[in-house]
């Protein structure tokens, strides 16, 4: 499996990995998928996004999953969900667009070229206020609309397409463009395409009867053929930011909570900025966590220790890859990386977005 985030990255060292060890993504066993998995949910209208999530842990028979981004019940369309730690890498699809296609209903009829005209002062930088039944505080927010297209009208139906920040309210966008234009405007219907890199065009959504399908096929008789077509390894939702690859030995250290220093960095990208957000990778191409940069590359090549990132979220479980610690000499500094991107905040201001 090719993964976009690792080509292109410049070497700082050579090493090798030791194949009795982890899992190159692609090769995963069913069991350590179901552990690392994303799965592409074509989410049905009518149960809450919680309620999907708890269904697809009763077919897999797992313990834990989560989604990213609420859809509201009548809403259908992409629910990525994250199973096992993967849930933990979730939160990177927060950074990217997301894409929808909404029919809203005017209250009285209204020209098309009055309603686009609206439209486009609603594209660019907004102001919004959370709805009273969300889950964040009802505080004003800017989110930017990149995207706002009018693609078919039918007396007072209007099919739009809106590709927008994380966190955007498409029902507070239909219901202020009423108001704009005095009528007023429902949203009637909503579908989620795409979530930051990912979308439905990546080999189709997954219905939930196929997933117990696939499950149920691999349980009774071993074929795991469908399950994997259904069930992504986590690098997946990783697209959108850049990598860094590290030396088998440091491995362990990382997911017991040790910085990444420079010794343990095999490659990263050419122009790495201070305070950049990266997934850190295995050289097999899994995910150990993210991290955050606090070196670019010529300082890691010309430094020889210190700290080049800091792990601000662990993945992958520990006693993975075998123990190499030093138990003497560097010792790891606390080092106060910029943070260009809290995660916690993140995921906390973007809880519910419809």
């Amino acid at each position: 499996m090719n993964l976009p985030q690792l080509e292109n990255l410049v070497k700082v060292d050579d090493d090798v990995t030791n194949d009795n060890y982890g899992h190159y993504p692609d090769r995963r066993p069913i069991e350590s998928l179901l552990y690392y998995g994303l799965v592409l949910v074509d989410k049905p209208a009518g149960p809450t996004s919680h309620e999907v999530v708890a269904w697809v842990k009763r077919i897999l028979e797992i313990e834990k999953a989560g989604h990213s981004g609420t859809l509201d019940p009548g809403a259908t369309g992409l629910l990525p969900l994250g199973l096992g730690e993967g849930t933990k890498a979730l939160s990177v699809l927060l950074l990217g667009p997301k894409e929808y296609y909404a029919l809203a209903r005017l209250h009285s009829h209204v020209s098309v070229d009055k309603l686009k005209h609206v439209m486009q002062e609603f594209t660019g930088e907004i102001y919004q206020r959370p709805p009273q039944r969300s889950s964040v505080r009802r505080v004003t927010r800017v989110r930017t609309v990149y995207e706002f297209d009018c693609l078919e009208n039918h007396d007072r139906l209007v099919l739009m397409r809106i590709l927008c920040q994380a966190g955007t309210y498409i029902r507070k966008i239909i219901y202020d463009i009423g108001e704009v234009m005095s009528p007023g405007a429902t949203m009637v219907e909503l579908r989620r395409t795409r979530v930051s890199n990912l979308s439905d065009q990546n080999g189709g959504l997954v219905r939930l009867h196929d997933l117990a399908d696939a499950y149920q096929r691999y349980k009774e008789s071993k074929d795991d053929e469908k399950l994997r077509r259904l069930i992504l390894p986590i690098e997946h939702c990783l697209e959108g930011i850049r990598a860094v690859t590290v030396r088998d030995t440091a491995v362990d250290a990382l997911c017991h909570g040790a910085p990444l220093a420079v010794p343990g960095v095999v490659a990263v990208p050419k122009d790495l900025r201070v305070g950049e957000l990266v997934g850190v990778y295995t050289l097999k191409g899994e995910v150990v966590g993210l991290g955050q940069a606090a070196m670019t590359k010529e300082e890691i090549e010309q430094n020889a220790r210190g700290i080049a990132f800091a792990l601000k979220r662990l993945i992958m479980k520990p006693n993975t890859y075998p123990k190499a610690w030093r138990s003497k000499g560097e010792q790891a500094v606390n080092v106060k990386v910029p943070t260009e991107v809290d995660l916690d905040k993140l995921e906390n201001e973007n809880a519910e977005e419809l």
